[in-house]
């Protein structure tokens, strides 16, 4: 019998990579019977950050980011980002942390599982329907999608223990030097970097667990 793995997944809701591997990751931990942990890793927290990272303004850093989109289109196996609906929008691109917080408040409410449907559900929004994740009213219809109480939802966003919450994700990641998203840590060990093909990160996870057997 194969020893379970645990894997941490740090993961940001306006990452493109991270919304490719993740059904990935889903197949995986179904055949492979994986132990997955949810982890906030803000890209960019702040439109200070954005504009900095991306040349000055958030109409450049939009395009640059767009620009990463479509590598993310190419790689994705569903076909499921949509980069012209994305340039079509009016709003300013999104920043990291309205939707990490509604990810904690989603868990806060329904436990780790709430957390990945809603964390799916914020990167679809985001990069298929093109809607501004940086909306609390977009947040909260994404909660009752997803099967969560809207009200109780919305106090849990507004708690201060949220912040907390990700600045202790934030933390973690240190402990393991993760620098970028997706980044899966493997029995606190093995650091898998990006968004692998599915083959190639079931032979990775498959070879770890050998070497544990």
């Amino acid at each position: 019998m194969n020893k379970k793995l645990k894997i941490d997944f740090f993961h940001d809701v306006i990452c493109g990579w991270c919304y490719v591997i993740s059904p990935r990751l889903r197949q995986l931990a179904k055949e492979l019977d994986l132990d997955v942990h949810h982890h906030a890793f803000a890209l960019s927290a702040s439109k200070s950050e954005m504009m900095n990272k991306f040349g000055g303004s958030m109409a450049q850093a939009k395009r640059i980011i767009l620009g990463h989109w479509e590598q993310c289109a190419l790689a994705d196996d569903q076909n499921r980002v949509n980069v012209e609906g994305m340039r079509r929008q009016t709003f300013e691109y999104p920043t990291s942390m309205p939707g990490l917080l509604a990810c904690k408040a989603a868990q806060k409410q329904g436990g780790p599982q709430e957390y990945w449907d809603y964390f799916d559900a914020v990167t679809h929004a985001h990069m298929s329907e093109n809607r501004n994740i940086a909306d609390l009213d977009v947040l909260a219809e994404l909660a009752v999608e997803v099967g969560l109480d809207k009200q109780r939802f919305l106090q849990d966003y507004a708690s201060p223990d949220r912040l907390q919450e990700v600045k202790r994700d934030r933390k973690l990641a240190r402990k393991f030097d993760i620098q970028s998203t997706p980044s899966l840590v493997v029995n606190e060990q093995w650091v898998i970097p990006g968004a692998l093909p599915l083959n190639e990160l079931r032979k990775q996870l498959k070879k770890i667990q050998q070497t544990l057997n």
